[in-house]
């Protein structure tokens, strides 16, 4: 067992070498990841798998993290271990595929607020889509078929319907995936500071980020209440985000699907960042109070500390 797990924690260790035993099942995985398999990944998919068995019936394991933590790549991981390791039909679902479409994010930038056209910050996402998904995953038949929501980030548009994901009946676990996963509404007091340039500059009287603020302590607190148990992705700062999502910016574009392309340049990458800052640096000063297993990362993408 690594170092870096809490040693007061007890594991399954037999679930913990079923796991270990079954590394063919993440041939697809990045070499960086690979290289705490043993360490570090192994053991958190084992510590996932005992929540399920521990709550029951079809979980909600939430996985939080900045732009380019990788938390894509753990679900990913989990889902291929456990369908090879132990049958378990399990879904991932992005909060990115949850965005509302490009024109509904036009009509509410020209009716409540500009910077509402960018994608990102609680309410600009079909959150009452988001929990007839769980719903409708946890309800799933044997054999029955549920279409997902998918969302295209270089066309800046979820796609049309016929290229929507699809699953099958029953699920076993959900992972529900985001940045913003989880994160928690701070007081009217902490919003008066403008945050960055951009807020200084195009939220002048605040009223997108108190918005936002509104949405996590209204909507997005009943919809993230539906998460069974939360796993936060700790970042090492705002640099590392601009860092690896600007890779990301490369992959979305090479990975396009949708008919057209929005895909940013640097200045526009650095300006879309800031929309994010202000709720990332609170869930990372926050998130570690209400998590359920908090993982800290370094520059490198690898975990150096487990909590």
């Amino acid at each position: 067992m690594s170092s870096l797990w809490p040693a007061t924690r007890e594991q399954d260790q037999r679930l913990l070498k079923t796991l270990l035993s079954n590394r063919s099942a993440l041939r697809d995985m990045p070499e960086n990841w690979m290289k705490q398999w043993e360490t570090v990944w192994a053991p958190v998919a084992t510590w996932v798998a005992e929540q399920k068995r521990e709550i029951g019936g079809v979980p909600v394991i939430g996985i939080q993290g900045g732009q380019g933590s990788g938390k894509s790549t753990l679900s990913r991981a989990l889902c291929s271990l456990y369908r090879e390791a132990l049958g378990w039909n399990v879904v991932s679902v992005s909060i990115d595929d949850l965005y509302l479409t490009h024109a509904e994010r036009q009509r509410l930038g020209q009716e409540t607020h500009p910077l509402l056209v960018t994608r990102g910050v609680p309410g600009t996402h079909d959150y009452e889509l988001g929990k007839q998904v769980f719903a409708d995953l946890k309800a799933l038949e044997p054999g029955a078929i549920l279409k997902l929501p998918a969302f295209d980030k270089a066309s800046d548009d979820r796609l049309p319907e016929q290229d929507w994901h699809k699953v099958f009946g029953p699920i076993d676990l959900i992972l529900f995936e985001g940045w913003c996963v989880g994160c928690q509404p701070v007081s009217a007091e902490e919003l008066a500071t403008p945050f960055n340039e951009l807020e200084r500059l195009e939220d002048t009287d605040g009223r997108w980020r108190h918005r936002a603020n509104d949405m996590l302590a209204g909507p997005y607190r009943d919809w993230f209440a539906m998460i069974d148990r939360l796993v936060t992705m700790r970042v090492p700062g705002m640099q590392a985000v601009l860092n690896w999502r600007s890779q990301q910016e490369v992959e979305n574009n090479r990975n396009r699907r949708g008919a057209t392309t929005r895909s940013m340049d640097a200045n526009a990458l650095a300006r879309f960042i800031q929309h994010y800052e202000r709720l990332t640096c609170n869930a990372l000063r926050d998130l570690k109070e209400h998590a359920d297993l908090v993982l800290d990362l370094n520059s490198l993408h690898l975990v150096k500390r487990i909590e």
